[in-house]
């Protein structure tokens, strides 16, 4: 098989995982009273698909730094078990300075799990933009800032 074949190949199997996968919201935030998909929800309904397509998938993190902020960049890596060939997806979130009731290693886990998550809805091709998790102020209203650049 030559790397062009083999190429398509994970893309074919990454196009099946997307196709065949259901992550339902089981989260609820009881503040908002709405339903939401955490990572672990996606995880746990990829698992099999990734074992029935011969494909890993890996999640990691790196923390950054943009403009004086903290950022967590997650990539989450969809490889064949059988080649090298992979395809990956980077998600970010910012870090709080602070948050009520918090630790900062708890901050870090939030903006984690939440960049965890979106690297993981842009690799399964997974729409959030109905979530409102994804555009939920939590009773705050957002100030309309210019996000920095992210140059990675």
């Amino acid at each position: 098989m030559n790397n062009e074949t083999k190429n398509k190949t994970i893309h074919t199997k990454l196009q099946g995982i997307q196709a065949s996968l259901k992550a339902p919201k089981g989260q609820t935030n009881k503040f908002g009273g709405y339903s939401y998909r955490s990572a672990e929800d996606i995880l746990t309904a990829v698992k099999p698909l990734l074992s029935s397509n011969g494909c890993t998938l890996v999640i990691s993190d790196d923390i950054v730094g943009v403009e004086g902020r903290v950022y967590v960049k997650a990539t989450a890596v969809l490889a064949e078990s059988e080649s090298d060939y992979s395809i990956q997806v980077q998600g970010f979130a910012r870090e709080a300075e602070t948050k009520k009731g918090m630790d900062d290693a708890q901050i870090t886990g939030s903006a984690s799990s939440y960049a965890r998550k979106y690297a993981l809805n842009g690799l399964f091709a997974i729409d959030d933009t109905k979530d409102p998790d994804a555009t939920n102020t939590h009773g705050k209203e957002a100030s309309p800032k210019a996000k920095p650049q992210l140059d990675f």
